[in-house]
Formats: C-alpha cells, structure tokens, sequence
C-alpha cells in the first residue's frame, strides 16, 4: 500500500512539477545562487547547562536559552599556544597533546619513540629509546591505526592520565609481520615502498602496553605476555586515576576482556568477560558515573547493542535498555538524578532519536518528536537538548527543547526561499520483504519526470560491508543527484540484514560467509524492483568502494543473472588478500575456514561475467592493495572475457577531492550515459 501511495502522489504531483523548472548544470555545478537551500546556525556544543554556543564568522557567543540573548564567548585554555620543541626542523613531534593540567606535552618522533616537554622550561625529556624500522612506541602499526584505534588517531597510541601523572603507550613489535611491496612508477627507475601488512593467518605486531610515571619517566609494562598472540585495544582511564581499563580480545575475536591495570605495578585485575559464537565488536567509550562507583558498558550481547550498568568491580547490576533497537551512543548520564540520555533506532531502524531512562531500566521517555531523523547535542546537566532534524522530505532544521522534549524555540532551517520553485527529485524509503522475513530498507530517488508506465535504468549505490548501513529517514542531497534524477535515472540505496537494522542478530548471518548474504538480499531487492515494474531489468547498474567493490564486483559475477552494470572501486576481490584484524573478525583464518574463503572470492565466479564491468583501483591503495584487482583483471584475461580496467598512478585509497577523484566522478558519469541513458555525455558539466 505504502509504494501505491507514493506512486499516486508522485502522479498528483505531476502538475506542480510540470510548473516548477529544473536545474541547470551552472545551479548545480558552479555555485551559481538559487536560494534553495541555506546555512543553519552554527551550534557548536555548550557554554553550561543554560547557555549553549552559536558561532558567527569568527566569534562565537553564547546563547541564553530562555531569552535567546546573545553576549560573546571568549575560550579558555587549550593548546594554541605552547613553547618550540627543542628540536632540529627535521625532527618534528607527531601527535603533540598537552597534559590536563598544562604542564606537559606529550609527542613521538620519527614514528619510533615517545617523548615529554615541560612547558614551562621547555626541556625536553625521551621516554622510550628502542624505537626503529620495526618498533614502534606511542605510534600505531598500520594494522592498529586502521582496524582498531582508527583512522582519526593518525595513528596516536598514548594517553594522559586524568592526573597528569602518567602517560599510558603501545609499544609495537612488527618484526615477524610480512612485508607487501608497493611499486611506485614516477621518475625513471621507479622505487617501492615496503609496507607491514598481515593477511589473514599471518603473524600480527607484538603489543605492549606500557605506564610512564611522569616525575621519574619509569615504564611499568602492563601484566601480558609479550609475544602473545592477541589485540589490545583503546584503553581508558578512571576519572580517579587509579587505574588503567585496557580492552584484551584473543586472536579469534570472539572474546572481549575489560581488565584493570594498577599504573604502579602493571597487575592486572578482569572488571567483564564477554564472549559471543561469532565475534566481540571493540568498546568505543566506557561511561563512568560521578558518584564513582558505577560504569555504563555498551554491548550487542543480547543480538541489539544495549546499556549496562556495572558497579566499578565489574560486576553487573542491571541492563538499562533492552528489545528489538539499536542504541547509537549515550548522551548524558545524570547520576545525580539517575538517568541516562541515549540515543537509539528504535522508533525506525532508518531513524535516530533521543531517549532517556532510569538508571535501573524504568521509565524509558521519547524526547525527540515526529517522524524525523535526529542529530542532538544535550546539554552539561540534561536540562536542554538542540536537536538538528529531518527526513527524505525535509531539509534539515535547528531546534531546541527542555529535558522532557518540550519544544523551546526553532533555531533555523535549511529550506531556502526558493526551495519551491525548483523540481527537487523526491525521495522515498520502502520496505521489501525476503523469502525469511526480514524487511530490507531501500531508499528510491525517482526521477523527476518519473511516468509509472515507464521502466527506467537504475544506479544502486552501495558500500554492504558488517553493520554499515547507507540507509536513514535523513535530508540527502548532491547536485549530481539531482542532476542524474533530472536526467532519467532511478537511484537506489539497499541495506542488507546484516546491515545494522536488524542488530547483531542480523549481523550474525556475516559469520565465516562474508558475500553470500549481502548479494542474495540486494539481488532480492532489484527483483522487487522489476516486478513493480520500476526497472528496466537490462540496465541494472551497481557501484560501490572498498566493500562495496567488492560486492560490486561480485554482483556482475555471482548475481550475473541480475546484474548487468557495474563499476567496482578499490574492491576486496578476494579475503586472503586483506588485513587479518577485519577480515579474521568475520570469517576466521583461512586454515580454520577454508571452504568460507573460496566461495567468498570474487575469482571463483569469474566465468560467469556476462555484463559490463569496470574495474577501478589506484596503483598505491596502501589498504586495499591493487593486487585485489590485478589478480580478478587476470582470472577475466586468462577467460577471455569482456570488462574495462581503469588505473590511478599514485592514488591511495579513495581518492578524497583530488584530480583523480574530479576524473573518476566525470568517467563515472560517462559510463552512465553511455551504458544505462543512452544520451550524449554533457561533457561540458563534468569539466
């Protein structure tokens, strides 16, 4: 009933569309003004409970929340400004964090060791001094910078004390981990960069973790084995001091250790053990309450990712939420007043709100309202909440509420002037049902001189790695959106069970098969797609980067029968061929799971290609080697199959907003017109 609905109003709609005009390429593409869409406030957090912070060019004031009185706000302390490093220009700090108290900045050198300045004398202390090619302190491998501390560390792997009084540090030992040669082509001879990468079933960097006492620079290292073969993960210290929570997960990963580390001695005390049938995901945060005895632990355990409440020994006390949603983060923790402020896809799984409930689990309250996604900041003591709202229908608006969701006053909306005057392709979410009764999300961008009688192309864009979802109930727009809408093409989003909308539960399916579930579900929503008769079932396109060249690819092979286009960046083409901490998560080793990696290669299905695939991948993808797409450009030659290869001489990973990236998006476009609109390319809107 619901996709009826929407084609009638589609229909209905026809009249006002045929009244409004459409973009030109300048609108779309040269910042030519159409007073559409405008800016929000900027909201950038709170002052205090009463006052939260609005910037302006470059002031920022603070905003009374029961007058609206704006009066400026200057900042206080931060690390602007700190005396030079006393050292030579060729040995700059990486990673310079100041202590909390100010008195101290901590920094590594050459990616090797850790280092201490004094701010106030600007003398220079050497923490560790058996740094090298292979070891590293205070400085991430590549494995733990992109797998397990993240990216946004740049790869930070220390951490201050709230005292000030030590600094926590990994040390890492990459001597075992084999070397992957990446060839670089400039200049006349060429060179290689010679990276540590563990593939699945390789050995992994040695991890230590060590405890500098800042008065007197000893190191106490933490009570493991040194050569054991496991993950430590981001650590985090009690608000006290006292001591350091480190995370411990076995090689396997299906166990997830919180353990107590005494920074004097480096003993060890287990707070929580947590072990499922397929693997622990890392804690991200824990949350201590104020009074000092609590903490809040985050967990999927149950199959939705939830809120525990643990007494400061670890013992469990109470889940805080439960049932069939997701909670995306806590907000606040009220200790005084016993509640939690969360937010959590539970209304929607396309959409987030913010809730609170009673430390105990009682008294569980929407705060959010209507059928909006929403984005909040709440304030220091619970008392105000801003919330930036939307849907596919809406552009996004600023508002602000008290504790118990009661609107204050809008603080501003994106919707322009003329946002009426323009035919802005409408956007749908729809549900499609699989054969086991799961109810798979797909968004729908309809072009915007859309005939129900007519089938037309589609472009699925998807990434379809563990819990990635693409799909929300959120304000999406890009001008080449728009401008593909414009020009007849159906543009979908599908998110698969194991996308995070259906929780670990559906995640679990992932287990030790990664392919087989996202294509069956993508597959069984482009047959949806058809049979409702949307899509031309001879012009159904897929693209994706990363994971999502990988299914990309998999698509014109495996899914032949339903896939006839696709373009497949930077994709994974094979398991064995990537790092052993993602891929070992989800499908084991290739000795214990052998079977699990073969039918998971994209190179197993190569024979079955019959439609139009490109293959794309820059020649210096230091995380999804070029040899993912050299080895399937090989397997295709060596069968004598048709498929187009595009290379990127230099290009990492992605290639951000490079030239190369302004030449892939215009080749993207090309292939679009050419294989699923037949029309000319519009060179000139791609230049």
């Amino acid at each position: 009933m619901q996709f009826r609905i929407s084609v009638l109003f589609l229909l209905l709609n026809g009249a006002s569309y045929a009244q409004k005009q459409p973009f030109t390429a300048a609108q779309l593409f040269k910042n030519e003004k159409t007073n559409t869409l405008q800016t929000l406030p900027a909201i950038k957090g709170w002052a205090d409970d009463a006052h939260y912070l609005l910037t302006k060019g470059e002031k920022t004031y603070a905003v009374d929340v029961k007058t609206g009185q704006e009066s400026e706000h200057k900042e206080t302390g931060g690390w602007a400004i700190y005396p030079p490093l006393s050292a030579s220009p060729d040995q700059k700090g990486q990673n310079l964090t100041g202590s909390p108290d100010g008195k101290w900045l901590a920094y590594t050198r050459d990616s090797k060791n850790l280092f201490l300045t004094d701010l106030k004398t600007g003398q220079e202390k050497q923490l560790t001094t058996d740094g090298s090619g292979t070891v590293y302190n205070g400085y991430a491998a590549w494995l733990y910078w992109e797998e397990v501390l993240g990216r946004a560390t740049q790869h930070k792997a220390f951490w201050w004390s709230p005292d000030s009084k030590y600094l926590a540090f990994m040390r890492f030992d990459e001597g075992k981990v084999p070397v992957f040669a990446i060839a670089g082509a400039t200049g006349q001879h060429g060179y290689l960069e010679s990276q540590r990468y563990p593939k699945p079933g390789d050995p992994n960097p040695l991890v230590k973790m060590g405890v500098v006492e800042v008065a007197t620079g000893k190191t106490v290292w933490a009570d493991y084995d040194a050569n054991a073969d496991h993950y430590f993960g981001t650590p985090f210290w009690t608000p006290d001091s006292k001591a350091l929570w480190m995370q411990w997960k076995n090689r396997g990963q299906d166990n997830l250790k919180l353990v107590a580390i005494d920074p004097a001695t480096g003993s060890k005390t287990e707070l929580v053990s947590e072990t499922q049938k397929t693997w622990v995901d890392w804690l991200t945060t824990v949350h201590f309450l104020s009074d000092g005895k609590h903490f809040i632990r985050m967990s999927d355990e149950s199959g939705w990712m939830h809120l525990y409440l643990h007494t400061m020994d670890g013992k469990l006390k109470n889940p805080v939420t439960s049932g069939n949603y997701t909670v995306t983060g806590v907000s606040l923790v009220d200790a005084k007043n016993g509640l939690v402020y969360f937010t959590a896809r539970k209304e929607n799984s396309a959409r987030a709100d913010l809730y609170k409930v009673k430390l105990d689990g009682k008294g569980l309250q929407r705060l959010t309202f209507g059928e909006f996604s929403h984005q909040v900041q709440v304030s220091p003591g619970g008392d105000y909440f801003i919330t930036t709202y939307s849907n596919l229908q809406t552009p996004p608006k600023l508002a602000l509420l008290d504790k118990n969701g009661k609107l204050i006053r809008e603080l501003g909306d994106a919707k322009g002037p003329d946002f009426d005057k323009f035919t802005i392709a409408k956007t749908e979410l729809v549900r499609v049902p699989t054969t086991d009764g799961f109810q798979l999300p797909m968004t729908i961008k309809y072009p915007t001189n859309f005939e129900p009688n007519k089938r037309y192309p589609v472009l699925i864009n998807i990434y379809g790695g563990p819990n990635a979802g693409s799909v929300y109930d959120r304000w999406s727009y890009t001008p080449a959106a728009q401008w593909y809408a414009q020009d007849g093409l159906l543009q979908v989003a599908i998110d698969h069970r194991a996308s995070g909308h259906f929780g670990k539960t559906g995640q679990n399916f992932m287990h030790r098969n990664l392919g087989k579930w996202e294509l069956d579900d993508y597959s069984t929503a482009v047959k949806w797609l058809v049979d409702k008769g949307l899509v031309d079932p001879k012009k159904v396109a897929i693209t994706g980067g990363s994971y999502g060249g990988y299914v990309t690819a998999l698509a014109l092979t495996r899914g032949a029968d339903v896939f006839t286009h696709g373009i497949a960046n930077f994709g994974v083409m094979d398991w064995q061929l990537y790092d052993t901490e993602y891929t070992e998560r989800f499908m084991d080793t290739p000795a214990e799971n052998p079977e699990g990696y073969k039918v998971s290669s994209v190179l197993q299905y190569a024979d079955r290609l019959k439609g139009t695939l490109r293959i794309v991948h820059g020649t210096m993808d230091d995380n999804v080697h070029m040899q993912n797409s050299v080895q399937l450009v090989d397997k295709l030659e060596t069968l004598n199959k048709h498929f187009e290869f595009m290379i990127y001489p230099g290009a990492r990973h992605g290639f951000g907003t490079t030239s190369k990236a302004k030449h892939a998006q215009a080749e993207t476009a090309r292939f679009i017109y050419r294989y699923l609109l037949e029309k000319p390319f519009p060179a000139e809107v791609w230049e």
